[in-house]
């Protein structure tokens, strides 16, 4: 029998949208605008791929994409449930991480085999086609134009390619003028705290969390109050009572995409929290979506800023994991325009515009559809290597530690099961020629230890010597 359906859904099989993301948004949008409520059921695959004339199998993906992000239940003989998603979770704890700065901000000697923190394989990037970009641009008619002093906020025809992308690919509502270039994201992290913050102001940050960006905010002289991290995330019921009981919060800085360093999504429950949290106390929410553009599973989840009904934002990413580290190209968006008039002023101050010329080259392989090749290939490329890492460690280190295989990004995040003495693995892991970025002991609760294991830059033979190498001393 086929169970009542409250829903139409209009499909564009010309859009560039693939027909099981358009139906997957379309019941997200019915689930937010209250026309299908937590318990509601859907009708089984077969019947609902009748009802919007398409193959089952796509019905069957779109159901998985909404399961996956949380949308969704099942329950064994009765069938699949819009989801409650103001449920209470219970808060589980996991292993802290070390608050250690990023493996490009250290220098490190060659001989040694090194796991970063989860930097991309430089060998796959698209240097030819940059180096012809750039060659394009200087055979422009009119070339000499671009050498004079350019826009402090970021070239407009570069600004409007990244807002188009991100309302395309991340749901987002953008103008061209709520969006500043910067160069990478640290200096994004740095302009809205020195335009947003004064002395005193309380931030919430996650434990573990991302320490450049905490020492950016202290710099300004804010008072820093970490919430824990579980499997599912910042503790978002913890910031709710810290709230409830009084303390004003100017902004809480995360990263629900993957945390770092945990590479842990932010739960669908606590993405909805978190938001109605800011709105109701009028804090802003600053999304740092460092990796969001390798992802190994359905599709990216979408940012918080591309809630409609978040009020206040801040949207920080980078293109240096996708195109090279070494070419320092970020970003920020916000929605509060008299914010984004001060960060552009100081962007001046700082550096009088942003790099035009490799604005128009990356430009050039957006327009040639050169960029989107790429990701495809790295994408394809990254979870070939996520997967052999997988079997190096079951291999290798099965009984020595835990982890989660990630869903994106290019790190794992790894637990000894066992305390160890970090300086002294540390110490045996250097006299046999591997080093490990950041690993030391760390946690406010006494002795946790975990680190991050990056495996995109590494080729195959130097992950299985430097995993072989660490179940040796564990």
């Amino acid at each position: 029998m086929l169970r009542p359906w409250k829903l139409e859904i209009t499909l564009e099989p010309q859009s560039s949208k693939a027909l099981y993301l358009q139906i997957a948004d379309a019941i997200v949008a019915a689930i937010q605008s209250g026309r299908l409520k937590a318990g509601d059921p859907l009708p089984g695959s077969r019947p609902l791929s009748q009802l919007l004339s398409v193959n089952r199998n796509t019905i069957v993906e779109a159901l998985n994409v909404l399961h996956y992000e949380g949308w969704l239940r099942s329950e064994e003989r009765k069938g699949t449930f819009i989801a409650d998603i103001s449920m209470k979770e219970k808060p589980t704890t996991i292993p802290r991480a070390p608050h250690s700065t990023p493996a490009e901000d250290r220098k490190e000697t060659i001989p040694y085999l090194i796991f970063d923190d989860g930097n991309p394989d430089s060998k796959i990037a698209p240097s030819a086609e940059l180096a012809r970009a750039y060659r394009q641009i200087f055979t422009r008619q009119g070339k000499w134009q671009m050498l004079r002093y350019g826009n402090a906020q970021g070239d407009p025809e570069f600004r409007s390619a990244l807002t188009q992308m991100l309302n395309h690919q991340r749901g987002m509502h953008l103008k061209e003028e709520m969006l500043c270039v910067t160069r990478g994201s640290q200096m994004a992290i740095y302009l809205a705290a020195q335009c947003m913050f004064k002395k005193g102001d309380c931030v919430v940050v996650e434990d573990p969390g991302y320490s450049p960006a905490w020492h950016t905010l202290a710099h300004v002289g804010v008072t820093l109050i970490p919430i824990p991290v579980d499997e599912k995330g910042l503790q978002v019921d913890k910031l709710a009572t810290l709230l409830k009981n009084g303390t004003k919060i100017k902004a809480v800085y995360t990263t629900p995409h993957r945390q770092y360093p945990t590479t842990v999504p932010l739960s669908l429950q606590r993405r909805l929290a978190l938001v109605k949290l800011s709105n109701s106390y009028s804090f802003t929410i600053i999304e740092d979506d460092y990796d969001n553009e390798f992802h190994y599973g359905y599709r990216p989840i979408m940012p918080l800023a591309s809630d409609s009904n978040l009020r206040n934002y801040i949207y920080i990413g980078t293109l240096s994991k996708v195109v090279a580290p070494a070419l320092r190209t970020g970003y920020l968006a916000t929605n509060d325009t008299a914010l984004m008039s001060k960060i552009i002023a100081l962007r001046k101050l700082i550096d009088v515009q942003s790099d035009s010329i490799m604005e128009q080259a990356i430009l050039q392989l957006m327009k040639d559809g050169t960029l989107k090749r790429h990701i495809k290939k790295a994408t394809s490329h990254y979870k070939e290597k996520r997967d052999y890492t997988v079997r190096l460690l079951e291999t290798y280190l099965r009984d020595k530690i835990t982890y989660q295989v990630p869903e994106g990004g290019l790190a794992f995040w790894i637990v000894p099961k066992k305390q160890i003495d970090w300086t002294r693995l540390s110490r045996q892991l250097i006299d046999k020629g591997v080093k490990i970025a950041g690993m030391k002991q760390y946690g406010s609760d006494g002795v946790t230890y975990g680190f991050r294991l990056g495996f995109a830059a590494l080729t195959n033979d130097e992950l299985e010597e430097g995993l072989k190498k660490l179940a040796s001393v564990l």
